[in-house]
């Protein structure tokens, strides 16, 4: 049922058949082994791997240099996935992935506002996304700059957006007081986990520390607080349940299933292109295309500079309440929602989530061990 969900949106995104789109999301799965294996291989030469959905399904890797490296294949069934390599990349994934960590406060400081920035796994460039004030100047001006400053190829995107938190508002409904103003907030909960004693609730670590859960019938359940780690690399808030959970989540808009998580994807084995989806209170259940796989929000919302280890999915569902909420594809944990990149008129341009690889040292997230049988 979960995978039928999510192949009905796909297939009216792109136009295809409900059969078409399952067997692309089952191959998007499928071919996460095939991803990891090829990325290993070819580290030095790698610029990126991302999934083109039109005009045909095919997986591309991006490589420097210019000898060749032969095709593949994925097979899931009758269907196949062709994997074509593109050589001439100018510099590789992990040398833009330096110069972001390393250049990161001499980038910022040359423009008048902090930018976003991530890597372009299709080019092998470090884009760097700027609002109006910076755009006065001219994207060339401003790549030439950049450039002279990170030593790699760089992209500039002028975007009249601004990077943000999402409100601690909406989610599976579980509410706390900010002693600071005496004000009551909702926030969003994201996946089950557990320590090996105890089990708990992930949140966004912007949410209030002491909250509560209002179960169905009305009646608020204290969900103690444990801890929280909100620099840098993380945004995630653990609260603590007096129960043990299942290891489930709301994925429909009106929270009248759930899904039970059978698997979990890492931050280095999502794709650009990989075909996910969140569910938040304020914009339900919706799916779209992962942008960026290692991307810095622009501003100080990390207590500080973030870091390049987010994970940018395209818009236009993300809305001020689904801060802390799940991402999955299918039945496989992703991360959970941090903020949101809104354009003037409010609009989403796109929302970033943190990996579940930083939960902190000891926590798991609960899941089925027994796997659901594919879709024929």
């Amino acid at each position: 049922m979960a995978s039928l969900e999510d192949a009905r949106e796909y297939a009216r995104q792109f136009a295809v058949s409900i059969e078409e789109a399952q067997n692309r999301l089952l191959a998007q799965d499928a071919s996460v082994a095939a991803t990891d294996a090829i990325a290993a291989t070819y580290r030095a030469r790698l610029a990126g791997v991302a999934i083109e959905h039109r005009p045909s399904y095919r997986i591309l890797v991006y490589l420097t240099g210019s000898d060749p490296v032969p095709a593949q294949r994925v097979v899931v069934g009758s269907f196949s996935v062709p994997i074509l390599f593109r050589t001439g990349a100018r510099v590789t994934r992990d040398r833009v992935i330096w110069a972001m960590t390393y250049h990161q406060a001499a980038i910022r400081a040359a423009l008048r506002t902090p930018p976003g920035m991530g890597l372009d796994p299709r080019t092998g460039e470090l884009v760097i996304t700027i609002g109006n004030r910076d755009a006065q100047d001219g994207a060339e001006t401003i790549r030439r700059r950049i450039e002279a400053i990170a030593g790699v190829p760089v992209q500039v995107r002028a975007l009249d957006h601004i990077d943000v938190n999402l409100a601690v508002e909406g989610g599976a409904r579980v509410e706390g007081v900010d002693p600071g103003d005496g004000r009551r907030y909702l926030c969003t909960t994201g996946f089950a986990i557990t320590d090996g004693t105890r089990s708990a609730i992930t949140t966004a670590a912007h949410c209030v520390d002491q909250l509560s859960y209002r179960n169905r019938y009305g009646v608020l359940e204290p969900l103690p607080f444990v801890a929280q780690w909100g620099w840098g690399y993380r945004d995630v808030q653990i609260n603590a349940s007096p129960e043990p959970l299942a290891p489930t989540f709301f994925a429909d808009t009106a929270k009248q299933r759930v899904r039970t998580v059978t698997g979990q994807r890492s931050r280095a084995s999502t794709r650009a292109g990989d075909f996910v989806c969140h569910r938040g209170e304020r914009t339900g259940y919706s799916c779209a295309v992962v942008e960026l796989t290692d991307f810095a929000p622009a501003g100080d919302l990390c207590g500080g500079a973030c870091l390049p280890t987010w994970v940018a999915v395209a818009g236009p569902n993300c809305k001020g309440g689904d801060s802390g909420a799940p991402v999955f594809a299918g039945t496989t944990a992703l991360g959970i929602v941090k903020g949101a990149s809104y354009r003037r008129d409010g609009s989403c341009a796109f929302y970033f989530y943190m990996a579940l690889d930083y939960l902190p040292a000891g926590w798991t997230i609960l899941r089925d061990p027994m796997p659901l049988p594919s879709l024929p």
